[in-house]
């Protein structure tokens, strides 16, 4: 069986695909910058990618990270009023590699130098709208679910 996600940043939807049939959909929430491959840039990358690392296996729902370690802090309601402009990430990440290059890989346009991930964020956080700071936003236990259904290394495609 061949598992690859694709990622519609039109349709704000993640799709977990085995062997190209559908077997799960999650609501996501990509850039509020559109699709883009420039570093600093703050949209989201498009094309071929991977996942490079699974980060956060055992941590709690909600669990805070920066710079991809867990913080000891878990997220409570408040905190994004607090912090509006706080880009939360939590509970899993899932860090992409892009697969192209030139395009998504290496120089001004290297995704995993980007940190662009697929991650956890606030359960306030709108899903199925353009609002992120260029990574793959989904609800808490949407991406616990979908970090048990991959491995390093599962192909990622990212399309207009």
């Amino acid at each position: 069986m061949r598992r690859t996600l694709t990622i519609s940043l039109t349709d704000q939807r993640l799709e977990v695909l085995d062997d190209n049939v559908p077997q799960r959909r999650f609501a996501v929430s990509t850039s509020g910058w559109g699709p883009g491959e420039r570093m600093n840039s703050q949209c989201t990358p498009r094309g071929r990618h991977v996942i490079r690392a699974k980060i956060g296996a055992g941590q709690p729902v909600g669990a805070v990270f920066v710079a991809r370690r867990p913080t000891g802090e878990v997220f409570a309601a408040g905190a994004a009023e607090r912090e509006p402009e706080r880009d939360w990430i939590l509970t899993r990440i899932l860090w992409l590699s892009g697969c192209e290059v030139g395009h998504n890989r290496l120089g001004a346009v290297d995704s995993m130098r980007r940190y662009i991930y697929i991650h956890g964020a606030p359960d306030v956080a709108p899903m199925g709208v353009p609002f992120s700071h260029g990574c793959i936003r989904m609800r808490n236990a949407d991406v616990i679910e979908l970090f048990d259904l991959v491995d390093v290394g599962t192909p990622v495609v990212l399309t207009p």
